[in-house]
């Protein structure tokens, strides 16, 4: 059977004019992912989204990789969906950003009240008694993630391929595996650690999830470095 390595991007920039560039710690996440991988695989393909972290994260990588990697294929599915809507839906006045970051000042941990209020914003977004609010519905990023995988199994044809994604494309292909109910993709998704590798085998028209959120290859060169978001 082949392998599916569905990567979660390093950690991206939270606070920073462009949030999705890598910070200096996403990049080393990739960097120390590439040595773990090196060795281990030798992939067919690479895909990944069209964000700029998604990019960076298979440049990183490729760094820590030593070897040639294939070229990255784009395709837009494999996009996490809009979190800034999601969170301006629950959170109108967090469209200004400085209004965003005095709230969260007046938290002992802001990352972590930020948390809080995003997971409560996927929920609504999630719930179905809101779609008319959202550019895309929670519906319609599921069957986009998923057909961005089947194309990408197709294209494949056999091979080990590594995927370079967002914790919302993972907890959905997981989802689809696994038969979950959406309220417990969703918590999947909260779990899902920055470089983080879950492994997909497929066979034909067999799919099995072999290994979800293993992040041991941070663990293993510096536990610091695990990260969440």
């Amino acid at each position: 059977m082949a392998t599916v390595y569905l990567i979660r991007h390093g950690q991206a920039s939270f606070g920073k004019a462009n949030y999705d560039q890598l910070s200096p710690t996403g990049w080393e996440q990739g960097r120390v992912l590439g040595r773990w991988l090196n060795g281990k695989v030798r992939p067919q393909a690479v895909f990944g989204g069209d964000l700029e972290r998604h990019r960076e994260t298979v440049e990183a990588i490729a760094t820590g990789f030593g070897s040639q990697l294939p070229d990255m294929q784009v395709s837009a599915g494999f996009n996490e969906f809009d979190h800034t809507e999601v969170v301006n839906r629950l959170r109108p006045e967090w469209a200004d950003r400085a209004v965003m970051a005095r709230d969260l000042k007046a938290f002992p941990k802001p990352a972590r009240a930020f948390q809080e209020a995003f997971v409560q914003a996927v929920r609504r977004w999630a719930s179905g008694e809101h779609d008319q609010d959202y550019a895309e519905t929670w519906p319609q990023f599921q069957t986009r993630v998923l057909s961005a995988f089947a194309e990408m199994i197709d294209y494949a044809d056999g091979g080990d391929v590594l995927v370079a994604t967002s914790g919302g494309p993972i907890s959905v292909i997981c989802q689809q595996l696994l038969g979950l109910d959406d309220a417990r993709a969703l918590a999947l998704n909260e779990v899902i650690a920055n470089t983080s590798v879950s492994r997909v085998l497929y066979s034909g028209a067999r799919r099995s999830l072999a290994v979800f959120n293993n992040y041991s290859h941070l663990e293993a060169e510096e536990p610091g470095l695990v990260t969440f978001r």
